[in-house]
């Protein structure tokens, strides 16, 4: 599976991007396809996820409410919605698509493909 993330760019603090993910090469529902980001000299984060098995998106605690993961299986294409940006969301933000299990939806271990990274700047 060869994932192509787009998207991404320089938005003010407040402001709204969408980013999104198109797989190609593989059975793209039978993964759960999730979103990570990484900061230089950090490890890559978990940001959310949309489990193939219970169509149950899962985020972590600092994007909750200003974070929608959805994914279009018709189109191959997972997207995540982010408003209300901060600061702290500036980063490099990967697709990557895997068989988690719940309790690993949020390890990099878990996803065996990934895309290039886009990049998201939140400045003013």
């Amino acid at each position: 599976v060869q994932l192509q993330a787009s998207g991404g760019g320089l938005v003010q603090p407040g402001g709204s991007l969408r980013l999104s993910c198109a797989a190609s090469g593989g059975t793209f529902s039978s993964y759960t396809v999730g979103w990570f980001r990484q900061t230089p000299g950090k490890e890559r984060e978990f940001v959310a996820a949309f489990s193939r098995t219970s169509n149950n998106a899962y985020y972590t605690d600092s994007v909750k409410g200003r974070f929608t993961i959805s994914r279009d299986n018709r189109k191959n294409t997972v997207y995540l919605q982010m408003n209300s940006l901060k600061f702290e969301d500036t980063a490099v933000y990967y697709c990557a698509a895997g068989r988690p299990i719940t309790s690993t939806l949020a390890s990099t271990d878990a996803y065996y493909y990934w895309g290039q990274g886009t990049q998201v700047t939140v400045s003013s």
